[in-house]
């Protein structure tokens, strides 16, 4: 089962910098790939395939005055800008296609640089990793502070970086934990009845209550500190 455990990093201002232009280079290569399939569409051309649009707006636009800086971050990075662009195709055509239920998905939409979230991700081919100091090792990015508030359980396939809109940047890591979803415990032969209230979230028939959490009184002794 996969699962995902967040923490705070700690960039230094030059990290800072290379997390923005890997940011920035990300969405470009989104926007660039987003542009290209949309120029193939307008000119009856057929649908650029994902290798054929890396090659493209990735491979070739490094060659390119005017993309030659991608070179600057991660390939990785780039890639799974890419990613993200053909997953939000794909969820597109199957809504379309009525292959996808639910409410209808929108096709992909331009990256904007005034959205205060931004995220990359690095898989295991970046060779990200964490070092025995604690550190999470980003390449083309350096060595970033970690506030570990739990040990991950298993090496982690994928680290997702986000910014959020208070300037804050976290790491999402995704780990497999070769855990089943459920445990299946063996049929007892007892029976129990519960009733749900609001002094006991819950009472069972046999005399145990569970207290109800209260969320709203912790929250609001915390905001008095």
């Amino acid at each position: 089962m996969q699962l995902r455990f967040n923490y705070r990093v700690c960039p230094t201002p030059a990290q800072q910098q290379s997390l923005a232009r890997a940011f920035g280079c990300a969405r470009v290569v989104f926007n660039d790939g987003l542009r290209a399939r949309q120029r193939a569409r307008e000119n009856g051309e057929k649908y650029l395939s994902d290798g054929d649009l890396s090659k493209l707006v990735i491979t070739a636009a490094k060659g390119t005055p005017e993309r030659a800086w991608l070179g600057e971050v991660s390939a990785v990075v780039l890639q799974q800008a890419l990613a993200d662009l053909n997953t939000a195709y794909r969820n597109f055509f199957a809504s379309v296609t009525g292959k996808r239920k639910g409410r209808k998905v929108a096709p992909p939409r331009f990256r904007s640089r005034k959205v205060h979230r931004q995220a990359i991700r690095f898989t295991r081919n970046a060779r990200f990793a964490v070092l025995d100091d604690g550190k999470l090792r980003l390449p083309k990015v350096g060595d970033l502070r970690v506030r570990w508030s739990r040990p991950l359980p298993s090496a982690p396939s994928s680290v997702t970086i986000v910014k959020d809109a208070a300037g804050r940047y976290f790491a999402s890591f995704v780990v497999q934990t070769g855990e089943d979803e459920g445990e299946v415990l063996p049929p007892s032969g007892a029976e129990v009845g519960i009733d749900l209230g609001l002094t006991h979230f819950a009472v069972l028939s046999e005399g145990t209550k569970f207290t109800a959490p209260r969320f709203l009184r912790r929250a609001a002794r915390t905001l008095t500190r």
